[in-house]
């Protein structure tokens, strides 16, 4: 908040005290000479907070009698979008005040909640799960997150009405078992019962979610954010492509994500030359589907290791035209 404003606040605070406070006194603690604790003061005086003037020697401000502060008052929409903020800022690391002061200003947030409300969040809570690419987190619709945090939690048949990115609408039933943040989204992992298949939607793209009746076991392997992962690596796009890289997992993972790609040790491997031959780096089969192309040939570039093509023939043609088209650059005189 603009330091002003959080002033008058702490004015008030030292005011809510008690007592009289002298113009010296205030404006030693607030930072700022006797004119400005005036101006605070009547802005205070403008926000209908009765503070009285009293004269004399020892003289100075006071609340009218009887005046507090009022309690803070959050909806179940606001003070889930408070908690979310709190949750997904520690987790991105935006949070300068470290873990015990967003810990404890949760709890205090959910300690004034009415009861149901604060098991409903605290149901999300646990519900909750992230990967490691942050985001500015929007809040989906209060009410379908809770209600399916709500299926999550105890195992139970959702009902959700879907769009999804072709503007195609349809209802459907899903044994959710988490839910992911990841990369400013929030998404709903879990089988669809009707093919049997794992099937991943964001939440902000359903418009009404219902529990149904009834209970599901959750499967054994990879954790929701895992799952989440592996389906954006493997969802269905225009072009599908195989390449073989030699590095190590943690060098081809810095420019190809969980989220874009799968990798796998590639069983027929070209022998490594002997600048390639180290423990930690190995021929690696790398696969991804992509609907354009042409943000590759830079992204192979800009990982500087060797690799092969294995498909598409277009992907091949466009890394031999990108290198072309460096090449050319590098040859420029100035």
């Amino acid at each position: 908040m603009p330091r002003p404003t959080g002033r008058v606040l702490t004015l008030l605070e030292l005011l809510q005290s008690g007592g009289t406070r002298t113009v010296a006194e205030l404006a030693d603690r607030l930072g700022v000479d006797g004119r400005t604790v005036r101006r605070y003061v009547d802005h205070l005086i403008d926000l209908d907070v009765p503070v009285e003037s009293v004269r004399g020697r020892y003289g100075g401000y006071r609340l009218g009698p009887g005046y507090r502060l009022p309690p803070l008052m959050l909806s179940d929409d606001e003070a889930l979008a408070v908690l979310l903020g709190l949750v997904a800022g520690r987790r991105a690391g935006l949070l300068t005040a470290g873990h015990t002061a967003s810990e404890t200003a949760s709890a205090k947030i959910r300690r004034v909640l009415p009861t149901h409300a604060a098991h409903r969040l605290g149901t999300l809570l646990e519900s909750l799960a992230f990967t490691d690419q942050p985001g500015e987190f929007a809040a989906p619709d209060a009410e379908v997150l809770l209600t399916i945090a709500d299926a999550v939690r105890h195992r139970r048949p959702v009902s959700i009405r879907y769009t999804d990115r072709d503007d195609r609408r349809s209802e459907r039933t899903l044994h959710a078992y988490g839910i992911v943040a990841h990369a400013g989204r929030w998404y709903v992992t879990g089988t669809d019962p009707e093919i049997g298949e794992d099937r991943t939607f964001r939440l902000d793209r359903i418009a009404d979610a219902r529990t149904l009746p009834g209970s599901f076991e959750a499967p054994v392997g990879p954790d929701p954010a895992q799952r989440v992962l592996s389906g954006f690596a493997t969802a269905e796009y225009r072009h599908e492509v195989t390449l073989r890289i030699h590095g190590t997992v943690e060098q081809i993972r810095a420019h190809l994500p969980a989220s874009v790609a799968s990798l796998a040790e590639h069983a027929q491997a070209p022998a490594p030359t002997a600048d390639q031959d180290r423990t930690d780096e190995r021929w690696l089969r790398v696969e991804l589907r992509a609907e354009r192309l042409d943000w590759l040939p830079p992204t192979l570039a800009a990982l500087d290791r060797p690799f092969v093509i294995e498909r598409p023939d277009e992907l091949r043609d466009l890394v031999v035209a990108f290198a072309e088209r460096l090449a050319s650059y590098g040859r420029r005189a100035s």
